[in-house]
């Protein structure tokens, strides 16, 4: 059973005893704990995963929001590799090695994987002045250990999606 189908079943189980529920993100980790007899192990794993995960980003905005604590990024980055590894299952080999390799290297304040798992993306958060020394010491080393060249995208952050009003005198013209 994949992990979305096992949050569901959670659910259902949960909103017996928790009458609302109506996904994991409507769920404390107290309430979790407090009902984690309807669950099984591997529920209960998978749940306590997708509900740490809405910590996780609340504690991660407010050490962005709060620029001289980004020290504590790396221990909330690590904590959720470790639950995405432990709870959830979905990393592997490759990805614990590019995490554990990552989080070593100078200017870095967090790192953990992203994406679906079993093999694809790392999120590294790296200071701008050592981007290019982590970008080839990551490969290097990663190369070392694992026999495969990675390859490692620097971006930057940016004020993301937003709402765009289109109006006729915004649209682009578009030859016709």
């Amino acid at each position: 059973m994949c992990g979305a189908r096992e949050c569901e079943e959670a659910v259902r189980k949960l909103s017996v005893a928790l009458p609302g529920v109506r996904s994991l993100r409507n769920v404390s980790l107290e309430q979790l704990a407090e009902n984690r007899r309807l669950l099984s192990e591997t529920l209960y794993r998978r749940c306590r995963h997708v509900i740490s995960e809405n910590t996780v980003c609340r504690k991660v905005a407010e050490i962005f929001l709060a620029w001289g604590k980004r020290r504590g990024c790396a221990k909330v980055m690590a904590a959720s590799h470790e639950s995405l590894r432990d709870d959830y299952e979905v990393s592997c080999r490759e990805l614990d090695a590019m995490v554990e390799i990552a989080g070593r290297q100078p200017g870095v304040y967090g790192a953990r994987m992203t994406g679906g798992g079993f093999g694809g993306c790392t999120i590294n958060f790296v200071d701008v002045e050592h981007a290019g020394e982590f970008r080839s010491r990551v490969s290097a080393e990663y190369e070392a250990a694992i026999g495969l060249r990675p390859d490692i995208y620097i971006c930057e952050a940016s004020q993301g999606a937003e709402l765009v009003e289109v109006t006729a005198e915004n649209l682009p013209k578009v030859a016709r």
